[in-house]
């Protein structure tokens, strides 16, 4: 005689039963090996990996709680769309690239003068006459030199010198008496020893 699951003597029912309970029994280790294939493809850590798999041996409640609290996307997904900032990124920057520093007008790659604000932009090569950024130690065209190996020197700017709190208030209390057609007090500058 047969064992009876759930008290069911006739053979019928018991084989619907039985059949019933192995489709459950392989369901619970299909969801075990979905929770454990979709772990891999959503978390990099392996050690979460294993504690998602671990929860859905918990009949189905465990991979119902995994279903809840696992990332929304992909691994694959994420790193493409990374990869798709970055280009983007380049992009933008490459357009950046072939406007004038200074304007912003859009150049070409090849253009000495900005057309708008007349900035040099590049340097033409001593020996192609090619275009060439002025931070470039080598033409890339024909393999010339350029002068300051790598970093151009540039020329020292003339700096003014900035004048002192004392001048700027004797400067602003001439003007003032100027205006009024007072002379300005002076101080009596005291002999250095």
């Amino acid at each position: 005689m047969s064992l009876a699951i759930f008290g069911i003597t006739n053979s019928g029912l018991n084989l619907v039963a039985t059949l019933f309970v192995l489709m459950l029994v392989v369901l619970w280790l299909a969801l075990i090996v979905y929770t454990y294939l979709d772990a891999r493809r959503r978390i990099s850590d392996p050690f979460l990996v294993a504690c998602a798999t671990v929860a859905s041996f918990f009949p189905f409640i465990g991979t119902a709680v995994y279903a809840i609290v696992r990332p929304p996307e992909f691994l694959e997904d994420a790193h493409e769309r990374e990869l798709e900032i970055k280009a983007a990124e380049l992009r933008v920057r490459q357009l950046k690239e072939l406007t004038c520093p200074n304007c912003e007008y859009p150049v070409e790659k090849n253009f000495l003068r900005c057309p708008n604000c007349q900035r040099r932009l590049k340097d033409p090569c001593p020996t192609c006459g090619k275009p060439v950024d002025p931070r470039w130690g080598l033409c890339p065209y024909c393999e010339t030199a350029l002068g300051g190996g790598g970093e151009r020197a540039r020329r020292p700017q003339k700096q003014e010198r900035r004048p002192t709190f004392r001048e700027r208030r004797e400067e602003r209390a001439g003007t003032r008496c100027s205006e009024r057609g007072v002379k300005p007090r002076t101080r009596a500058k005291e002999p250095q020893p």
